[in-house]
């Protein structure tokens, strides 16, 4: 006897199955791992904070003290 299919279900796997190949490919081509875009905002904000260690002046004007 023939096993019954149904063929909505059938369908909407293979369009799953298709969607996450195109995404696993594009992925693969273009993307970066978790652990890589941590890494580089972890470099990126060090580098922030070493600029702003070395900086002269404040971004706050001198404002005269109350008498």
């Amino acid at each position: 006897m023939a096993e019954i299919v149904n063929l909505r279900a059938k369908r909407k796997a293979a369009e799953r199955d298709a969607r996450r190949r195109k995404g696993d490919e594009n992925a693969a081509k273009h993307g970066r791992t978790k652990a890589e875009r941590r890494l580089e905002e972890t470099r990126a904000e060090q580098a922030r904070a070493h600029l702003e260690g070395h900086r002269r002046e404040t971004d706050a004007p001198d404002e005269p003290t109350d008498p």
